[in-house]
């Protein structure tokens, strides 16, 4: 007896991190026909999101991880011959005669409201950047990264608690939203589309760990954002006190402003540091520093 998910379209899923494995759960949910998913090996330095390797392998959905896609995978996407691609928080560009190979659609999820906050990193970016409002676009894959039409976009408030963590949970649960929303048009092959316009794009590209350091003559909400963009499970916010190293991973802005120069310590009880505007307390961080006093060196 042929399952009901076998007579639907064929779909080639390329996922990674949270977003996408809540993205491949909504499907599996869904009982989308996947014939197989391409992500990456898992690396125990990034275990704060479930494992899409393991998900497809625990629903006997076949899978490959490749670093990068290459002609031999080119030729297996071939074979495999889905009439619909979807990527969410894929880390490669699709190539276009991989793109070219679903009759129906090749779509991606992306972690902003487009076309603004294009590339990489845009949970963090928004976060860095002090924005209220952010969101999830499901949009064409074209050979630009991000800049194919707009499919279904949904938008999530920002709040002043938010860390990248819990922003990331919000993109997931928006693009199962959207999955649920837009899959049976996707598979009908009725999708409407918006075209993208490309003079309010934004592009912001990778970060680093080293995008961490803490420039104190800063303002007190462009050192509270930074921390909150990179804490945890994220590299981390620091800043040096005597050549060690100190990383701030929560923070709240005070309502004292004190004469002292950016980054002296005002008081160690508690932790609290003069800014390029309103004293921040620190809440918690991390160092082998031996005392607490002085002053922070950062960018």
């Amino acid at each position: 007896m042929v399952s009901p998910a076998m007579t639907r379209p064929k779909i080639l899923v390329f996922a990674f991190s949270m977003v996408g494995a809540e993205a491949l759960q909504e499907l599996i949910n869904l009982q989308a026909n996947i014939v197989a998913v391409y992500t990456y090996e898992d690396d125990p330095r990034e275990n704060w999101f479930p494992s899409v390797k393991e998900m497809a392998l625990a629903n006997k959905i076949p899978v490959y991880t490749p670093e990068k896609i290459e002609k031999k995978d080119v030729e297996n996407i071939a074979v495999i011959a889905p009439h619909i691609i979807l990527s969410a928080y894929y880390r490669s560009l699709l190539p276009q005669n991989v793109l070219d190979v679903a009759p129906l659609g090749a779509f991606n999820i992306h972690g902003s409201l487009l076309p603004r906050y294009r590339g990489c990193a845009p949970v963090n970016w928004v976060l860095v950047n002090g924005e209220t409002e952010t969101g999830v676009t499901l949009h064409y894959m074209v050979a630009q990264a991000d800049a194919g039409d707009i499919v279904d976009q949904e938008t999530i408030p920002i709040e002043i608690s938010d860390t990248a963590f819990l922003l990331t949970q919000k993109t997931a649960a928006a693009a199962r939203q959207i999955i649920r929303r837009t899959l049976p048009s996707i598979e009908k092959g009725s999708v409407r589309r918006k075209k993208q316009d490309n003079g309010q794009s934004t592009y912001w590209g990778r970060r680093t760990p080293d995008d961490g350091l803490i420039s104190w003559s800063d303002n007190e909400w462009e050192i509270y954002n930074l921390i909150r963009a990179v804490t945890k499970p994220f590299p981390g916010a620091f800043t040096f006190l005597n050549g060690e190293k100190v990383f701030i991973w929560s923070a709240k802005i005070t309502e004292d402003k004190s004469t002292s120069p950016p980054g002296t310590i005002v008081s160690t009880s508690p932790l609290v540091v003069s800014t390029g505007g309103y004293d921040l307390e620190v809440l918690t961080f991390t160092t082998e520093a031996k005392t607490l006093t002085g002053q922070f060196h950062g960018a």
